[in-house]
């Protein structure tokens, strides 16, 4: 049986080399697509070293004619794409004001018209064989926008409504091409390292952070399972629900405490290189610098891929629980006379052994 390709954009650090490394150590082939050639050149050797063949592809995934090149070469090389994750991004950390407008422009072309693109290509293989996956990797912060990151924030809200735009299409032609948007907490990856910033401190994630692993195996299970949408993470709920139940304290809480939040005790400095235009030369892995302070392990992830064994541990706890509740209300088992005479001391516990007679 053919080994299941995957493309990933991305791929060649952070979220996008965690879910490389996921897929080939589950027995995939991957087929990585991003700026940075050492990056991807790296996640092909990891690949590798877990049983996978591995396919680089530079490409800019804001440029649809590369993705377009990219996802040819993927199928004559290595056969029909199975599932296509789009995960590459950029990000600005500046205040509105503080933004240009061709940055605004660059964080749009990548991190939303790059999932448009890779959905695109993936779509004009995918549809005429009626098979296949495409995942979106979206964000907590598609459902609640946060100060400092306005490009990337409008981005992902986009990628949400195209995606939900999408989903409407293919079910009105009932194709069996499966769409899922798997949105994720805060992740340490090398992303804050040369994420373009104005901000007077160094860039960090906003705690509670995981590391990229945790975000990796919930695209994984998404691609081998039906579901339409997938909040990875405490966090991630607490964004949809906080935004949905009370959004004028989300926006008091946030004016006040998002920009320290945001940053580190570092100062920033503003010669350093940054990968918004270019790529930062250099192999940076999927982790950042922030594992110290970073889970890999997440109890609400667990919950939502075990459904299964939890729903049963729960039946069982529950029904425990009931046999005692009911046990307790029934009160003291009822009692003769005679049984609680013998309670008492009053009469013997048994009957004394009748005479023998000769």
């Amino acid at each position: 049986m053919p080994r299941q390709v995957i493309a990933i954009t991305g791929a060649s650090a952070g979220v996008g080399r965690a879910v490389a490394r996921e897929f080939a150590r589950r027995g995939c082939d991957v087929a990585l697509m991003a700026r940075g050639r050492m990056g991807l050149d790296a996640a092909c050797r990891e690949a590798e070293s877990l049983g996978a063949r591995a396919l680089a592809c530079p490409l800019d995934a804001a440029d649809p004619a590369q993705v377009e090149g990219a996802a040819e070469r993927i199928e004559r090389e290595f056969g029909e794409i199975g599932v296509w994750v789009n995960s590459a991004m950029v990000s600005v950390f500046a205040p509105v004001m503080d933004t240009l407008p061709d940055e605004f422009r660059r964080v749009t072309e990548v991190t939303y018209l790059g999932v448009v693109h890779g959905t695109q290509a993936a779509l004009r293989r995918m549809l005429p064989r009626d098979r296949g996956v495409i995942i979106q990797v979206g964000s907590a912060l598609s459902f609640r926008s946060i100060p400092l990151q306005s490009a990337y924030c409008a981005a992902k809200h986009a990628v949400a409504g195209f995606t939900d735009s999408l989903r409407c299409e293919l079910l009105h032609r009932r194709s069996r091409v499966r769409l899922s948007i798997v949105h994720i907490p805060a992740m340490n990856t090398p992303h804050f390292s040369w994420v373009k910033s104005r901000l007077p401190r160094k860039a960090q994630p906003v705690p509670p952070i995981f590391q990229p692993e945790v975000a990796a195996r919930a695209i994984a299970w998404a691609a081998d399972h039906d579901v339409r949408d997938m909040m990875v993470g405490a966090p991630t709920l607490a964004a949809v629900w906080g935004g949905r139940l009370a959004p004028a304290f989300a926006d008091r809480y946030l004016s006040r405490f998002a920009w320290d939040a945001q940053q580190t005790s570092e100062p920033e400095d503003p010669a350093r290189p940054d990968n918004l235009w270019q790529p930062v030369e250099g192999d940076f892995g999927a982790r950042g610098q922030f594992s110290a302070r970073a889970s890999d392990h997440s109890p609400h992830l667990w919950l939502r891929t075990h459904l299964a064994q939890a729903a049963l541990a729960g039946a069982g706890l529950a029904l425990a629980f009931g046999a005692a509740l009911a046990a307790e209300l029934a009160g003291p088992r009822r009692q003769t006379p005679a049984r609680r005479a013998r309670h008492n001391g009053a009469l013997p516990r048994s009957r004394p052994p009748a005479p023998r007679h000769a």
